[in-house]
């Protein structure tokens, strides 16, 4: 699935590189893109495709590719960013972890080996994602490499057991999936991925960033109080 926002120069050269002898269909949501990201996408022949009529967010437009996946019986349910940051080629690996049930949810990780700095990650965002990892770890006792990847795979039962539809429709969607996928007592895989960080490529400034770690703190100290049995919190019902 491509959550799409003004991807029309990068959706070609990611489509191409989508593995389609193992991939049935591809679902692309777009979020109200003021590109022509729509009529690259039918000219490419993407199956499924839906237009927003108004900008949900980077959550909100997930919320629909998720729903759309298991609409469509999806047995593997793959996120890539057409922004072309993620490589296509890892899909194949990501799904075999699954079908062979070895795990449920993975994750490509740009912070296993040296992927994200060589790539062009700012090293502003690096380190905040050191310490938001760090923080995440030992508040919901987990030990993940990195929570703020955008490359995710996931089996359709996790999918259909966690209650995406409750998380907020901006970034922190992402972070508030996984605190789920936790609480349901599943486990995450991570595999290294490399990342590009171009022009092009999809990327939150500052101020959103701040917001996006707060609400990655306020995520992970819902994920505890509701542990503890302190606090329900929606999202975790």
């Amino acid at each position: 699935m491509l959550p799409a926002y003004n991807a029309a120069l990068t959706l070609e050269k990611t489509y191409r590189e989508i593995p389609f002898d193992i991939v049935d269909e591809v679902i692309l949501v777009d979020d109200n893109s003021k590109d022509n990201t729509v009529e690259v996408a039918r000219n490419l022949g993407i199956n499924h495709i839906i237009v927003h009529q108004n900008n949900t967010g980077y959550g909100g437009n997930q919320k629909s590719c998720y729903n759309k996946a298991l609409e469509l019986g999806a047995d593997v349910v793959v996120m890539l960013h057409p922004d072309y940051q993620y490589t296509p080629k890892l899909i194949e690996a990501m799904a075999y972890i699954i079908v062979n049930d070895v795990y449920p949810v993975v994750l490509g990780s740009r912070i296993l080996g040296k992927g994200a700095r060589k790539g062009g990650m700012p090293l502003y965002k690096y380190i905040a994602n050191r310490f938001l990892t760090l923080f995440q770890n030992i508040v919901m006792n987990q030990k993940l490499a990195e929570y703020h990847t955008g490359y995710r795979a996931f089996s359709s039962e996790v999918l259909r057991k966690i209650n995406f539809t409750a998380n907020d429709d901006d970034f922190v969607f992402d972070n508030q999936m996984l605190a789920q996928i936790f609480y349901a007592g599943y486990e995450i895989a991570e595999i290294t991925c490399p990342t590009k960080y171009f022009e092009e490529a999809s990327s939150i400034n500052f101020s959103r960033s701040v917001k996006y770690g707060f609400g990655v703190i306020k995520t992970a100290l819902q994920y505890r109080v509701q542990k503890w049995k302190l606090k329900k919190n929606s999202i975790f019902n």
